[in-house]
């Protein structure tokens, strides 16, 4: 092994405060940890506090999932209350959570992720030039055209929402805001726009043309066309195959889904099997068919979590967040816990979600050449083209004199949680209030399940399980570790490093949200 002294890679381009270190031995990562560096203690500032309070504190866990905070938040409210969200309401909440979905979907990829294909260590490729023309930082024609895009689609949080980012207009029953019949056409035309674009510019195909795309087979068809291949998706498609993106980041354990974007009664939209949901609920194990999810399987464990200790996993209702941390202690290395379903780790995200829905083509490739950095954000990528649809349908369906709430009475005592799926993946606030107070509340965000810590029997999370293996046959230039780290779109917004001290290990460092 080499020996290096200390040595740099910028890994920006990711959001929050995330340290991952990784041993090198013979030009490939032979072990990971995944540390979140920043104790935030949200769920601390929530106990004592008022029913409502977390309506507006919890959006501002996140700038860039607060309608998912907000969601989970509201969902925990109205399950404590017992209130039936009026169908209308609920519309609301999903095209507001999509929205927020789209821009995220499209700003990760050209702006996070794709910008790796602009690395010097991509120089020899034969699409390189290609990629510095659409991706090159500021500079790219993607870029500019994603950051444009993407702001002006968060028009329809605005709109129905009143602001974006840390809305807070939804409540027990519903949502606090009224929109006349200008309003909603307004939010029509913003989805039509915004679909106009993502057709033209990353698909290089209608919304009708890619639903057909269901098989790996379909999609070698479907890039033969010169259209195709000169859309974002087909330059990925193109560039991946190559740069052998289907050979990285490999997850041999468990997928997670809570199920998201409830039917409204009185929608016509088609929802995953028999669920009543857009987005399906499930565990799917390895060789396994999807199993029923059950939120009473969630654990959290803090063996190597910067907690007091507690013998093995807890559910959230019964969950303790009791800062602790003495320097470089022992096996305790990070400020998240480690969440666990039915006792394994699972990885969640818009892979995770096509996988249990049954979809055709994520399915068929993962059958084909498994789980892998390009999986993954392939199934990114292309999450907006299912979105759009049930949008629009959405949107349709509203009228400006529809009911949008329903009296939750008094809110006193009681548990209640809410599930739904931020950008990221599977998002959970669990919370037990007592004589109108926050007695308990307990948040397990996507990136947590993701950037796991070990659990008390030394197992890894999905993310540092994907780095095992990776080549990084550059210590200055570790570009294939970035591609692992960002497939996972882990929510972190401070700068990640590579640094090495002594003779046998390299540190990539950075900082996680949690």
């Amino acid at each position: 092994m080499d020996n290096v002294t200390s040595l740099q890679v910028p890994l920006n381009r990711v959001e929050g405060d995330l340290e991952v270190r990784i041993e090198i031995e013979d030009g490939v990562v032979r072990d990971a940890w995944c540390a979140g560096t920043m104790y935030r203690g949200f769920e601390r500032i929530m106990v004592g506090r008022g029913a409502l309070d977390g309506l507006v504190i919890t959006p501002r866990v996140c700038g860039i999932c607060t309608t998912g905070h907000l969601t989970a938040a509201a969902r925990a409210l109205d399950m404590v209350a017992g209130v039936d969200v009026p169908p209308a309401a609920t519309r609301v909440r999903n095209l507001a959570l999509m929205t927020e979905h789209l821009q995220s979907d499209v700003r990760h990829y050209a702006l996070l992720f794709a910008a790796d294909f602009t690395n010097p260590a991509h120089a020899g490729h034969p699409l390189y030039e290609e990629a510095l023309a659409r991706y090159q930082p500021l500079k790219g024609a993607t870029v500019a055209q994603v950051l444009g895009e993407s702001a002006r689609v968060l028009e329809i949080v605005a709109i129905l929402g009143g602001q974006w980012p840390h809305s807070s207009y939804m409540v027990p029953g519903g949502i606090a805001t009224i929109f006349s019949q200008a309003d909603l056409l307004q939010c029509s035309l913003a989805l039509r726009r915004y679909r106009q674009w993502y057709e033209r510019r990353v698909l290089g195909c209608s919304l009708e043309r890619w639903a057909e795309v269901d098989s790996p087979q379909a999609l070698e068809t479907w890039l033969e066309a010169e259209a195709h291949r000169q859309g974002d998706l087909g330059f990925f498609l193109r560039f991946a195959g190559q740069a052998g993106l289907d050979r990285l980041g490999s997850w041999p354990g468990g997928f997670l889904s809570y199920g998201a974007l409830d039917l409204p009664a009185d929608s016509t939209a088609a929802g995953a099997s028999d669920q009543q949901k857009i987005i399906a609920a499930g565990f799917l194990s390895p060789g396994e068919k999807t199993r029923e999810f059950d939120q009473a399987r969630v654990r959290e464990e803090v063996a190597c979590s910067w907690f007091r200790d507690y013998a093995g996993g807890r559910h959230p209702f019964f969950g303790e967040t009791q800062p602790y941390a003495v320097g470089s202690e022992g096996r305790k290395y990070s400020w998240a816990k480690a969440p666990r379903y039915d006792d394994q780790p699972a990885e969640t995200g818009p892979l995770a979600e096509m996988l249990i829905g049954g979809h055709k083509l994520l399915t068929g490739l993962v059958a084909e050449k498994g789980v892998s950095v390009f999986t993954r954000e392939l199934a990114r990528l292309i999450r907006p083209a299912m979105l759009l649809p049930v949008m629009e349908l959405w949107l349709s369906e509203m009228a400006e004199d529809q009911l949008l709430y329903r009296s939750p009475g008094e809110i006193g005592n009681g548990e209640g949680f809410g599930l739904t799926h931020a950008s990221r993946g599977a998002l959970g606030h669990w919370l037990r209030l007592e004589d109108g107070l926050i007695a308990s509340y307990q948040i397990i965000t996507p990136t947590a399940w993701n950037a796991s810590p070990r659990d008390d029997q030394g197992r890894r999370g999905p993310l540092e399980q994907a780095l095992i293996g990776t080549p990084a046959p550059d210590q200055d230039n570790l570009v294939q570790v970035g591609h692992v780290v960002r497939s996972f779109d882990p929510c972190l917004v401070c700068t990640v490093h590579a640094w090495r001290a002594g003779d046998r290990a390299s540190s990539v460092h950075g900082r996680v949200a949690i």
